[in-house]
């Protein structure tokens, strides 16, 4: 067993027994696919045995690539950095300033994702990353287990740093793909696309959308979750083979608490029910080991 290393903006771990609810009985004997894969919840609960995991932030690929390819190396750098206010703007200094090697840059992003206030990743126009210092008073820097257990499985996966569409081009007839974007903003001043330099609009959801509708095409199984936003819902709601489960979620990362109750959110598949529906029974027993 597995658990995200990462903490993440959007991350997924809440809503785990929805989403794999609605995967094929079989799906851990299918190639898994994940074009978005932030901090990678799904993909380390379910620990695929082949497929490829995907993000559009190099940074957080080569902190995958590197826990894959150089687990022992990541946690010997990643242990040197105190955990101190004055050093950790130092250090997010040094992370903007690139030039790293590709060990340091994953061990100071991994030290950045457990220092910063909320373990929020937020870069500004020119790609800097620019969150202060986090309220921990003892926070576990280098989660070692954690670390080696994704590098087992990481070994299985191919990694990219492409466009989502890449899954076109890698996702056969008969795989699976969970697809977790950047959700379409709930109100205007709830856009939060800063994962990245580059935003997530409208365009790129429409652009998704035609995604999703070829690899129904091909015959691959997918699972995409989105905000329960009415333009989501209107580019969904009439596609033949596809339907619109609504669940609640629980924002994980936002400035003000008061702001991180339940809300609504949808689920959207290819997947027939007859095909996804499982025994409670059997899920909640895969969940636990």
């Amino acid at each position: 067993m597995a658990d995200p290393i990462l903490k993440w903006a959007g991350g997924k771990r809440g809503l785990i027994p929805e989403i794999l609810s609605l995967f094929p009985a079989d799906f851990k004997n299918r190639n898994y696919h994940e074009p978005f894969v932030g901090g990678g919840a799904v993909f380390f609960k379910i620990r695929p045995k082949s497929g490829s995991i995907n993000d559009v932030n190099p940074r957080l690929i080569n902190f995958y690539q590197v826990v894959r390819d150089k687990a022992e190396d990541l946690i010997a750098q990643a242990g040197r950095y105190p955990h101190d206010k004055g050093a950790y703007y130092k250090l997010r200094d040094e992370f903007n300033r690139r030039g790293l090697s590709d060990v340091e840059e994953a061990a100071l992003l991994l030290y950045l994702n457990k220092t910063a206030f909320n373990g929020l990743y937020r870069v500004n126009s020119k790609g800097e990353f620019n969150v202060p210092f986090g309220r921990y008073k003892n926070p576990t820097i280098v989660p070692e287990g954690r670390i080696r257990a994704a590098s087992k499985i990481l070994k299985k996966a191919q990694i990219f740093n492409k466009d989502f569409s890449y899954v076109l081009d890698y996702a056969n007839e008969g795989d699976l793909c969970y697809l977790d974007p950047p959700y379409q903003p709930v109100s205007d001043t709830a856009n939060f696309t800063s994962y990245s330099a580059e935003g997530f609009d409208l365009t790129e959801q429409r652009r998704l959308r035609d995604t999703c509708v070829e690899l129904d095409n091909n015959g691959v199984l997918f699972v995409l979750s989105n905000s329960y936003v009415k333009p989501i819902r209107e580019m969904y709601e009439e596609i033949k083979n596809f339907r619109i489960e609504i669940v609640q979620a629980r924002r994980a990362i936002s400035s003000k608490a008061s702001t991180r109750g339940p809300i609504n959110e949808v689920l959207i598949t290819n997947i027939p029910e007859e095909v996804s529906r499982k025994k409670r029974s059997t899920l909640t027993s895969y969940l636990e080991n």
